[in-house]
């Protein structure tokens, strides 16, 4: 019996697509988290590679592999709990879907990554992307109040929420936000909502890297706490100069309180921007990141962002790029070079600061890695993850590179 014949036996016709030419990879869409486990221990006993996707619009889908696995039709929202703030949603709906979901019931999930609006739930959640409002409402894992994943080998393992199941002494939630779906499918999110914010403001201030550092260090020091402070290149904000924007969101008399707070420790060189200006504002930085060949991130310190921005400059050029000083996350995008990441990641090792490579072409994934060991012991320490998580190998996903 040939695989697409198994796995049409398995899960019936509906979940099998073949795009492309005859050599194409067949995509598998299981409708349910127990039929994601059939497949994968069925995958473990057959010795099949397979690429895991969500809606297939971060990651290039080029993973070499005997079937795709994708989570789109697993697109329900079992529970929204508006007077608890918290929700349960499966891992293949829609990032736009859910948010207008949780928007009709008062209800906000204060995440923003770069390409959003086309990406699935579990995506976001896998691959940890964060995005500006990191800076008021902290990373992807601050919003995961547990998942439940399917390993290798057809495990349905629970984690967090309303059920409680952490084996081999992990904190299974954590491993699962941003392991990029090496140690499993993410299946099923509970999340941790925040209230629909009534007032939502975003001010812009452009001007030179040197002098926009300065002025988000004294918006810090004045004890203000914006939902995003961000510095953005020139051409990922579309200003001729860098630009420094700082979004305010919340009740109304918080953000006025703020926006007073702003204008005080800047000598009210912000300019105010209308609702619509705002959101194309946001969604265009958002976009630009998102079609660019090569995205990574990089966490430092809150003081170190001046000097790793100077780094990144030098090695792969700051063409667009967004930092959070405040909190010392840092985006970059663009086109490099296996080398130049290389050289990049141990030159940034030497500082304990790591490098997350977000997105790539196959052959840079699985040269580079997705994160590599910045500290002693990090490598065993994933590789054991690996073997009790996936024994088989049966995903194809290249956490650490072929160096």
């Amino acid at each position: 019996m040939s695989l697409l014949e198994r796995v049409r036996a398995l899960l019936g016709d509906d979940a099998v697509e073949i795009a492309g030419g005859p050599d194409a990879v067949p995509r598998v869409a299981p409708a349910s988290p127990d039929a994601v486990a059939l497949l994968l221990g069925t995958a473990r006993e057959e010795g099949w590679r397979v690429r895991l996707e969500g809606a297939g619009t971060w990651l290039p889908a080029d993973a070499p592999a005997d079937l795709a696995l994708t989570t789109r039709r697993l697109d329900r929202v079992p529970a929204i709990e508006p007077q608890d703030l918290s929700a349960t949603a499966e891992a293949g709906i829609g990032c736009d879907l859910l948010r207008q979901q949780l928007a009709d019931r008062g209800t906000w999930l204060a995440l923003d990554p770069p390409g959003l609006a086309g990406r699935t739930l579990g995506s976001v959640v896998a691959t940890a992307t964060a995005g500006p409002l990191r800076q008021g409402f902290g990373a992807v894992r601050d919003h995961v109040l547990g998942v439940t994943f399917v390993t290798g080998d057809g495990r349905l393992v629970h984690s967090g929420g309303r059920v409680v199941k952490n084996v081999a002494g992990y904190d299974l939630t954590k491993l699962e936000a941003g392991g990029f779906g090496a140690f499993g499918v993410i299946v099923l999110v509970h999340l941790r909502l925040r209230a629909l914010p009534r007032a939502d403001q975003t001010f812009v201030l452009a001007g030179t890297r040197e002098d926009l550092t300065q002025v988000a260090e004294d918006i810090v020091a004045a004890g203000l706490q914006p939902a995003a402070l961000e510095l953005m290149s020139p051409a990922l904000a579309r200003r001729e100069g860098w630009a420094l924007a700082v979004r305010l969101a919340g009740s109304a008399a918080l953000v006025a309180s703020q926006e007073a707070g702003l204008r005080g420790a800047s000598g009210g060189r912000f300019t105010a921007l209308r609702a619509d200006e705002a959101h194309g504002f946001w969604m265009r930085a958002a976009e630009s990141v998102a079609t660019r060949p090569v995205t990574f991130r990089i966490g430092g310190l809150p003081d170190s962002s001046d000097e790793l921005l100077d780094l990144l400059q030098h090695q792969v050029g700051d063409e667009w790029v967004s930092a959070s000083p405040a909190v010392g996350a840092i985006r970059w995008a663009g086109d490099t070079t296996v080398d130049r990441l290389r050289r990049l990641r141990r030159t940034l090792a030497g500082l304990e600061v790591p490098l997350t490579l977000e997105r790539a072409p196959w052959p840079m994934r699985s040269a580079v890695g997705h994160f590599g060991a910045y500290r002693e012991g990090v490598g065993p320490l994933v590789a054991s993850l690996r073997r009790t998580f996936d024994p088989g190998e049966a995903f194809v996903v290249a956490v650490e590179g072929s160096e």
